[in-house]
């Protein structure tokens, strides 16, 4: 089974949002806190030494995905085929009955649910209906700064690299996020 992953360039991104709002467009997001696609922006330093760097967060699709194991109704579940975490919304009891337990498990919190009492948890799929079309998710397509890949990772490894750190990016061995990095890296004096 090959795993699907992503890829991203951090060095590529400018943070201009296209990913976020062309996800937020496709899939008829209201406008509110729920939102599959986030751009974290991460500065430091002081002037005329100042560091930006932006993190694409999406659902990073892990190989051992904590939301699965967090849900008490088996709402979240990774696809055999090909290791995407999807949600059935048919099994999800809600906000207003859930202990929200699959949004606390995440470390990068994928998991989102919408400002109504009743609301389902949502989440990045990776566009699955896209890809079985055979085209990219609408963010990598959206991107203008070609920033962003989406395959199998073995593959996106193959292409770019192993690298599992980036700035604003916390590797976490026991979940195995399914992506490789081109991290941008501080400029040396």
């Amino acid at each position: 089974m090959p795993q699907y992953g992503i890829y991203f360039d951090q060095t590529r991104c400018t943070g201009c949002y296209t990913c976020v709002v062309a996800c937020k467009d496709w899939y008829d997001l209201p406008a509110g806190p729920a939102s599959f696609m986030r751009v974290k922006c991460i500065e430091r330093g002081t002037f005329p030494d100042l560091f930006a760097a932006y993190l694409a967060t999406p659902c990073y699709h892990c190989a051992a995905p904590p939301c699965v194991a967090a849900c008490p109704h088996q709402a979240i579940f990774k696809r055999e085929t090909d290791g995407i975490v999807v949600v059935d919304a048919e099994k999800c009891v809600g906000a207003a009955q859930c202990p929200k337990r699959c949004l606390k498990a995440c470390p990068w919190g994928a998991p989102q649910f919408q400002a109504t009492l009743d609301a389902r948890m949502q989440k990045c799929q990776l566009c699955l209906e896209r890809l079985e079309a055979g085209r990219q998710p609408i963010c990598v397509e959206a991107c203008p700064m070609f920033a962003l890949e989406v395959g199998p990772l073995e593959e996106l490894r193959k292409k770019h690299g192993d690298q599992p750190q980036a700035e604003g990016f916390k590797y976490l061995k026991r979940f195995e996020p399914s992506v490789t990095f081109k991290p941008k890296e501080p400029a040396q004096p």
